[in-house]
């Protein structure tokens, strides 16, 4: 059986992300800020005890604030990522990566870029891809619908949220796509190294290795992921150098070497 390294790209936006936890928590904050206000004119007098929904501002993003409640959202759908049990998400990694996707997505609405809408039966079908596959939900029994329903409610999340977040990172996934593997080409010399120096060693003395010509397609989309993961992280390195990033909580700082590196476990 063919295996062959993951892809860096895959792993920053596909789970995740392209997690797109910056949009996705800003709009369920802002949803739930919105049901604990009462709706219509209200009488006067004295008015039965409400609870009042308290946040704040730990970040602006080019005067675009993120509120700790993206912050705690964003961790709770973070289980949707692909990561070992024990790789539970801290604050500070979180809001370094929602400054990353707050700058992509300024700049992508800045360049009017457009990403192809996904289907109702793409997100769908990745929503099941996640049931069957993830660890956190292989480990829940999500493939069976009592098992999904327990899983969602031990972490707090909601059918729709989860609609929401995978329809965004396929969307992100396809801008992406577009606006850097254009141009890339991958020459047979490279696909031939690759099978020479990186596939061939991973099968010990003695076993049979796929030919080259029945893996170079396998070899060629690894290669142009590469590149395009190369072309992705230069231009998000440059938008964090000419973005004005202020982080209001001094407790959710990050090294300079992590941040710049999109929040140390991507």
């Amino acid at each position: 059986m063919l295996v062959l390294p993951t892809m860096r790209l895959r792993q920053f936006l596909s789970w995740h992300a392209v997690s797109f936890c910056a949009i996705l928590a800003a709009g369920c904050a802002c949803a739930a800020a919105q049901q604990t206000q009462p709706a219509g004119p209200q009488p006067a007098g004295p008015q039965p005890s409400r609870r009042v929904l308290l946040d704040r501002v730990v970040a602006l993003v080019n005067n675009q604030a993120i509120l700790a409640s993206d912050v705690e959202t964003a961790m709770r759908l973070s289980v949707l990522e692909p990561r070992a049990q024990n790789e539970a998400p801290d604050a500070r990694s979180t809001l370094n990566r929602l400054i990353s996707r707050n700058l992509i997505q300024q700049q992508i609405r800045h360049e009017e870029e457009a990403s192809a809408t996904p289907t109702e039966e793409e997100v769908q079908a990745r929503i099941a891809e996640a049931r069957e596959k993830l660890p956190a939900c292989v480990a829940a029994n999500c493939s069976s619908d009592q098992g999904w329903k327990a899983f969602l409610a031990k972490n707090r999340i909601t059918p729709d949220e989860v609609e929401t977040y995978m329809r965004l990172r396929l969307e992100f996934l396809s801008f992406i796509e577009t606006r850097f593997r254009q141009g890339i080409h991958i020459a047979p010399e490279e696909i031939e190294s690759y099978y020479k120096t990186t596939l061939l060693p991973e099968y010990p003395a003695g076993q049979t290795a796929p030919t080259l010509d029945s893996v170079s397609k396998r070899i060629e989309e690894v290669l142009l992921q590469e590149q395009v993961n190369k072309l992705f992280s230069a231009w998000l390195d440059n938008l964090r150098k000419q973005g004005d990033v202020q982080i209001l909580d001094p407790s959710l700082e990050m090294p300079a070497v992590q941040a710049s590196q999109g929040g140390g476990n991507e």
